[in-house]
């Protein structure tokens, strides 16, 4: 005699366990690629790009990010530095001490803004800075991990501006076989989840813009 199970077939609730697990495991696959691929973008060696831009702009975070700043603008690869997200209390003098910097040397050279508190607010404040000055391009300096977020940040609220990437190395970050490192391994990833974020917010500002265009050219009002 037939029972319910052969008549019918698996039930319903197992069906959709079996459903729900191949799901998770889809996903689980396309988040593991993008993880690789996010890891193959960031930067592995130093810029080779040599020629002058109009600023530097240091993104605060280590100190070999301003070291490596301050060379810069002593060879002169740039007219200006500006260092974003500077905490409040200091100024040009105490950062050139800090870093056994001349201020004679420096001094007029240098800008800081104190408003960043996240990259995104890095790329605000600098844009802010950028416009002040009427610049063009700029060489951007930050950790190699932080680099894909910065420029993507970046490049949305300067799409006219030339971005020259120049990222710093920190010995502490393993990106050869670094999911063999549990500190870089968790530094990638949070910065994976990060750029999935920022790259999600800026799709849905983007697709904003595209509807409230839309809007006005549905009404009759001309575009901007």
């Amino acid at each position: 005699m037939a029972t319910p199970h052969t008549m019918f077939g698996t039930p319903q609730p197992k069906r959709r366990l079996r459903l729900l697990g191949v799901v998770l495991i889809v996903l689980f696959a396309i988040w593991a690629y993008g993880l690789f691929a996010f890891v193959g973008i960031i930067p592995h060696e130093p810029t080779k790009v040599e020629r002058v831009t109009d600023a530097i702009v240091v993104l605060t975070g280590g100190s070999e990010r301003l070291k490596e700043g301050l060379t810069l603008l002593t060879d002169q690869k740039a007219k200006k530095l500006f260092v974003s997200g500077v905490y409040r209390g200091n100024d040009v003098r105490r950062l050139l001490e800090i870093q056994q910097r001349s201020p004679a040397d420096l001094l007029c050279c240098i800008n800081l803004g104190y408003t960043a508190t996240s990259t995104a607010g890095n790329a605000i404040e600098t844009a802010g800075w950028i416009e002040k000055q009427n610049y063009r391009s700029l060489r951007l300096v930050t950790a190699n991990y932080h680099m894909p977020r910065s420029l993507l940040e970046f490049h949305h609220l300067m799409p006219e501006i030339e971005i020259i990437p120049h990222a710093v190395f920190p010995e502490q970050f393993k990106r050869v076989q670094w999911w063999a490192w549990p500190g870089t391994a968790a530094l990638i990833i949070s910065e994976y989840t990060k750029y999935i974020v920022a790259s999600a917010r800026r799709y849905l500002e983007n697709l904003g813009k595209i509807e409230e265009l839309w809007d006005k050219l549905m009404n009759g009002t001309p575009a901007p």
